[in-house]
């Protein structure tokens, strides 16, 4: 039996959305207009997202007062 583990700097769709506090669907909106990068892991396109990726969004969306237009 083979086991891979996944970096826990890794994070599911629903991960990330309970991180950020939005639904699974903003997530995947976000990363569809390029706010949070994906990193799709399969040929099913399921999405992973960094961490830091996360970190530097939430940063941004404070001092953005949570506008998610990000220049």
């Amino acid at each position: 039996m083979i086991i891979k583990l996944m970096p826990t700097s890794i994070l599911t769709v629903g991960e990330t959305a309970q991180t950020l506090h939005v639904h699974e669907n903003t997530v995947r909106r976000w990363s569809d207009r390029g706010i949070l990068k994906p990193y799709k892991i399969n040929v099913r396109g399921d999405r992973r997202f960094k961490k830091e990726d996360i970190e530097t969004l939430l940063t941004r969306l404070n001092n953005n007062n949570g506008d998610e237009r990000i220049s």
